[in-house]
């Protein structure tokens, strides 16, 4: 049978109200019940060392004094009475005793001038009673002493009632103790709710709940944690969608670019083998299957190379290379593609300017920024910069083109990821996946790499590789 939370909560926390109760009452009721002895106790000793006082000061007139002092006690229900050393009354007032009834060791601590104090004796004197014994010398010899006693009806009966005031409080207490006890195990009960509610939406799908948190309890920070939790489910979740869009828009862009030069070529090798192409135009076909086989080469292996960047298949033969030459690689093989769209490439980098890299692979990084520009940048101009500082080589590729927009900055990096889906029919970075292998070999420099740009006024890449003695093992 299962026990609900609530019930658990109070329970638990009622029996320790309870348990606390218990003990507390037990301590204060032996606390009073002391302290009214021992005030009754000092009472006593009080009043019999002031009569003996008075009796030691006194030779004449000693009966009147005690029978004085008895009158004034009796109404206080106080008995006292004198003895001689060989335990004898010689003053009892109107308090029926012959002898005084102590115990030898009792007998053996007043000879020796020690005071006997009993806090409660049980009917030694036919009545239960708290008594006091003080010894009385004189010239150094002990010649008797004085008995205190006062009956314990009235200090039981004392004791009675703040017992009964104390047990009055005590359930107050507690009354209150059960309210509050049931409120804050109703509050907890509830938040725990709201917590299984919101995990059972989330677990149905429902990613945006959210809980009610606070840094009171610990409830309150597992609600915390609960919600951080959510949202880090919910960005994950948000990431695989758009993966998952990138996955189909990639699917359905391998499909259009390859369908396109598959079936030019289809069509060329079927109208040479029928002979419907002139002779004249033969070479002209040729010459467009082997465009567009070069293009399939090329789709291929840009793909190829981000699954061996990504899974660390790629080994570098890091070298010191100057940057000028490589640049100019670059602006020779893309020279006609820039020309194309009335572009003009300018190299900005002095022959000293070093750069410690995997020769193929800046020249793959270098052609695919260039290229990218050169595809965003109509009648304008690129410029490949390069420069040297204290532990590293910088290396700016800028275009004079349409920019990025802010809200895509951060997005080019993604895989599939095309910031203008105009894209779709360009040879150049036709997956969308050109700079984030650039970004995966910059990474595999040990270097850095990021893009400023604004919309309308071109982009500028800035990649900065370490120097050989720079370069984490």
């Amino acid at each position: 049978m299962k026990l609900k939370y609530f019930y658990q909560q109070f329970i638990s926390h009622i029996g320790v109200i309870l348990v606390a109760f218990l003990v507390l009452s037990l301590l204060v009721s032996h606390y009073i019940e002391r302290a009214v002895y021992e005030n009754k106790v000092d009472e006593l000793t009080t009043y019999g060392e002031n009569i003996l006082g008075h009796f030691e000061n006194t030779l004449l007139g000693r009966e009147r004094i005690l029978n004085q002092y008895s009158s004034v006690l009796h109404d206080r229900g106080i008995q006292f009475a004198v003895f001689d050393e060989r335990s004898r009354i010689l003053y009892a007032g109107d308090w029926f005793i012959t002898s005084i009834t102590l115990t030898e060791n009792e007998w053996s601590h007043i000879t020796n001038g020690q005071t006997v104090v009993v806090k409660h004796d049980i009917k030694r004197f036919n009545q239960e009673v708290s008594f006091v014994a003080i010894p009385y010398f004189e010239n150094g010899m002990f010649v008797g002493g004085i008995l205190m006693t006062s009956p314990i009806s009235g200090s039981r009966e004392m004791i009675s009632d703040m017992n009964q005031f104390l047990w009055y409080a005590v359930l107050i207490a507690l009354a209150v103790s059960l309210a509050l006890s049931g409120l804050f195990s109703k509050l907890h009960v509830n938040r725990i709710k709201k917590m299984r509610e919101a995990t059972s939406l989330v677990s149905s799908g429902d990613y945006s709940v959210r809980v009610p948190s606070s840094n009171f309890d610990e409830i309150g920070e597992l609600a915390k944690d609960f919600n951080h939790m959510v949202e880090k489910i919910n960005s994950s979740m948000e990431e695989i969608q758009r993966l998952e869009n990138r996955r189909r828009q990639f699917i359905a862009d391998v499909s259009h670019e390859l369908r396109t030069p598959l079936t030019t070529i289809r069509g060329i090798i079927e109208g040479l083998r029928t002979d419907m192409i002139p002779e004249v135009e033969k070479e002209k076909g040729i010459q467009l299957v082997n465009q567009e086989t070069n293009r399939l080469i090329r789709l291929v292996n840009e793909n190829l190379d981000y699954e061996k960047i990504r899974s660390n298949q790629v080994s570098l033969n890091q070298v010191d290379l100057v940057l000028e030459e490589a640049m100019e690689v670059i602006k020779e093989q893309l020279s006609i593609q820039a020309e194309e769209k009335g572009n003009k490439i300018v190299i900005d980098v002095k022959p000293d300017v070093h750069v410690y890299a995997d020769y193929d692979r800046l020249i793959q990084i270098l052609i695919n920024i260039t290229k990218n520009s050169i595809q965003f940048t109509s009648d304008g101009t690129i410029y490949l910069r390069g420069k040297m500082s204290e532990s590293f080589t910088t290396i700016e590729i800028e275009d004079t083109g349409v920019g990025i927009d802010p809200d895509e900055v951060k997005k080019i990096w993604s895989r599939f990821y095309k910031a203008d889906i105009s894209r779709r029919s360009n040879p150049y970075g036709e997956f969308g996946l050109g700079l984030s292998i650039v970004k995966q070999l910059v990474q595999l420099h040990h270097g850095h790499i990021e893009v400023m740009s604004e919309k309308g006024k071109g982009a500028r890449f800035i990649i900065q590789l370490p120097f050989q003695d720079n370069v984490k093992n």
